[in-house]
């Protein structure tokens, strides 16, 4: 007869997982663990009108959305511009990122675009001017157009999604690439649908 304590042997014990603070308190592995991280495109018709982007980038800024681009510009309407975002947030972040825009009031509406979307950037990429013939042969294979050529130094042209634009820089570091200016991303939805809608209601 054993006059030890009933219970389960050491080694049926069951094992903590997850680590501990500085102070020796264990983390709850669940608890720690991060949400997915989504990269997707918003785009958002607001009234054209002095102050709008302002307003947006502090609003994005105040609640610390990571936003990876974000473009501006006028539509066919004179009335409004179209501001094209593309944010990096976890699910709960993304969908805040969309309530709090659309609860600005120069805000007439926003569209989360889907992956079918048509996205593209343009980049200006200045490089070395000693191998310009090479460059010339680059850009071709780049879909790129040399728009400004000097004794010294050579600037191309890149439009393409983000991928694209990126495979282009990289192929013309080569030549020693001096400066690259990129537009961030401007996007409409495919064929017949609305990318945003015009008059704000549902």
């Amino acid at each position: 007869m054993s006059n030890g304590l009933s219970g389960p042997a050491p080694d049926e014990r069951p094992t903590p997982q997850g680590r501990r603070t500085p102070e020796g308190v264990r983390i709850d592995p669940e608890a720690e663990a991060q949400p997915e991280i989504r990269r997707t495109t918003l785009s958002a018709l607001v009234k054209h009108e002095p102050g709008v982007l302002a307003e947006v980038s502090t609003l994005f800024s105040r609640r610390q959305f990571n936003i990876e681009s974000l473009t501006v510009g006028p539509t066919t309407d004179p009335d409004r511009a179209r501001i094209t975002m593309v944010v990096e947030e976890p699910e709960p972040g993304v969908e805040q990122a969309k309530k709090q825009l659309a609860k600005l009031l120069p805000v007439v509406s926003v569209t989360e675009l889907g992956e079918d979307s048509i996205e593209r950037e343009l980049a200006l990429i200045k490089v070395d001017g000693e191998r310009p013939d090479e460059v010339h042969a680059v850009a071709e294979v780049c879909d790129a157009r040399t728009v400004d050529v000097g004794p010294r130094a050579l600037t191309v042209e890149v439009t393409g999604t983000e991928p694209e634009v990126d495979r282009a820089i990289e192929a013309f570091e080569r030549f020693g690439v001096r400066e690259v200016v990129r537009t961030g991303t401007a996007a409409l939805a495919r064929g017949t649908n609305e990318t945003a809608n015009t008059t704000g209601e549902p």
